[in-house]
């Protein structure tokens, strides 16, 4: 598909996706998002860095990508340890970002939930 197709194609259908990650290093964290919003536009600001939150449980973070207009590819990040990352969206929307992340991360998908209109897919995130 070339740019004027997938352009024609995202206005027809949603763009956006969320994506999760959980239980891991505040830096991973930052390098997955700063990654991400290097190839596509998020509802967070550039200088956007994750915090720990204090007490009990797990920390969450959660971002949304417009993914309708690729920019540059991220370069490679390095991680600490391995990443779980959730994504949901649209099937266009979550194949568009899982193909972002490859050219940071080495990508490997763990499952995937198929839904009528969206799916749910967990990857696990290394240093390439």
């Amino acid at each position: 598909m070339n740019g004027a197709q997938q352009a024609a194609h995202a206005e027809h259908v949603p763009a956006e996706v969320m994506v999760e990650l959980e239980s891991c290093a505040t830096q991973d964290a930052h390098a997955v998002f700063s990654a991400l919003r290097t190839t596509f536009s998020s509802d967070r600001e550039a200088d956007d860095v994750p915090e720990e939150m204090a007490g009990p449980g797990a920390t969450v973070w959660t971002s949304t990508f417009d993914v309708s207009d690729r920019k540059a590819a991220a370069e490679p990040r390095r991680l600490s340890a391995p990443v779980v990352v959730s994504l949901q969206g649209g099937y266009w929307a979550v194949d568009e970002l899982c193909r972002g992340l490859e050219s940071a991360f080495a990508v490997r998908v763990l499952g995937t939930a198929a839904g009528d209109q969206e799916k749910e897919v967990e990857l696990r995130l290394e240093t390439r």
